[in-house]
């Protein structure tokens, strides 16, 4: 069985972070593990508090999983200071770790900020030089990028801009757009379009979390980046899909649509 490693923050509502990853996981058939950053008082409606996890027990949940049982690919998520962007950095590094795919998640589908101003550039520094595949959405990439971001030539320059800070691909999310849900992928020096309709649907809680999750699952199974991503784009696209409203705010999708109910 194929072993994901989730490094990310916990969503106590269940919808993103260490919860969803692990569904998205699981749905794929593959074994999930788990490094927590940070616990997050958190619904559909919004954040309510954040408590991070200190450096050296980052280090230590790394350590163990590594040491034990070694994961054919992992995705990082919710890193929200420069502490914890250096210590995940740092063990990663030492147990020279591949299939990498960062999800710099900075804002949550809610609203609540997940990241501090001043982590940004250690975050680029630390974690892009060994990524793989880096997937911000568009008010991320807004960011990394210091441009407005109204098209799909914007994704492009966007893309491009935030590749000069690493060697990995760049995967720009075209959820926030008008019109149809098209995601660019920069990769080796080419572009790659990823179009499908929007689903009409305020449940969204986790989609970001889910796509990097699924990518990692591709990438696990040895498939190249442009078909994880493919592969990973369809999985999101069915989960919205079913639009399951669960909560009062914006919902969480299914990540169990492949799975058939047993009672």
């Amino acid at each position: 069985m194929k072993k994901v490693l989730s490094i990310a923050g916990s969503d106590s509502s269940g919808g993103a972070g260490i919860q969803a990853d692990i569904k998205t996981i699981t749905a794929h058939k593959m074994y999930a593990m788990s490094v927590i950053t940070a616990l997050t008082a958190q619904n559909t409606n919004g954040v309510f508090g954040v408590l991070d996890v200190g450096g050296e027990f980052i280090t230590a949940q790394i350590d163990a999983c590594f040491s034990d049982i070694f994961p054919d690919a992992l995705k990082i998520g919710m890193v929200s200071n420069e502490e914890i962007i250096r210590s995940i950095s740092a063990g990663l590094k030492k147990w020279n770790t591949k299939n990498i795919v960062l999800d710099p998640v900075m804002v949550a589908t809610s609203g609540g900020v997940l990241m501090k101003d001043s982590a940004i550039n250690v975050l680029i520094d630390e974690l892009f030089s060994i990524a793989n595949i880096i997937t911000p959405n568009i008010p991320e990439a807004e960011i990394l990028s210091n441009m407005v971001i109204k098209t799909t030539e914007d994704m492009q320059k966007s893309a491009k801009k935030i590749s000069k800070f690493t060697n990995a691909a760049v995967l720009v999310k075209g959820g926030h757009l008008e019109g149809s849900a098209i995601d660019v992928l920069y990769s080796g020096g080419e572009f790659s379009f990823f179009n499908s309709d929007k689903i009409k649907t305020k449940n969204t809680h986790g989609t970001g979390c889910t796509l990097s999750s699924a990518i990692a699952c591709g990438l696990a199974a040895n498939l190249d980046i442009k078909t994880s991503v493919l592969k990973a784009k369809d999985f999101i696209t069915k989960a919205l899909a079913n639009d399951i409203k669960i909560g009062q705010g914006n919902g969480a999708i299914d990540h169990y649509f492949r799975i058939p109910e047993i009672f």
